[in-house]
């Protein structure tokens, strides 16, 4: 596998958590270091750090059903041990209201950038999704 289909598998994993509903997965594709870094298009907005951005990301894929992702025009570009994607985001489902028993569809176009290191293999370093609009 080349780097560029690795490094595009991780962030497929990563939304494929949010469909598959399998959140183990998260721990071994983001780098667990005082380094990592993440900021999100969900609230709270503030710079997160591993255990949050972990924390969060669960909480996320477990609150919307029918969860689905579509990464458009993806642009890796690699640095040596690291490397820079950026890309157009559209994620979509229903955000659930577990103790109001209520859902709303939810629509999120947006654009993200991932920070991968290679060590020795591709982790995510850092994260950031912005909505657009």
């Amino acid at each position: 596998m080349t780097d560029n289909e690795e490094i595009i598998k991780i962030i497929e994993t990563l939304f494929q958590a949010g469909v598959s509903k399998d959140l183990t997965v998260l721990r071994s594709i983001h780098l667990d270091d005082p380094k990592f870094s993440s900021f999100s298009d969900l609230p709270p907005y503030d710079l997160k750090n591993y255990q949050n951005t972990i924390e969060l990301e669960e909480l996320k894929f477990v609150s919307i059903s029918d969860y689905s992702y579509e990464i458009k025009n993806p642009k890796i570009s690699i640095f040596g041990d690291a490397a820079i994607v950026a890309m157009e985001l559209i994620q979509k489902g229903m955000l659930v209201d577990t103790k109001a028993y209520t859902g709303e569809y939810m629509i999120i176009t947006g654009r993200a950038t991932f920070v991968l290191v290679k060590q020795p293999t591709w982790k995510i370093a850092h994260i950031h999704l912005s909505k657009i609009g």
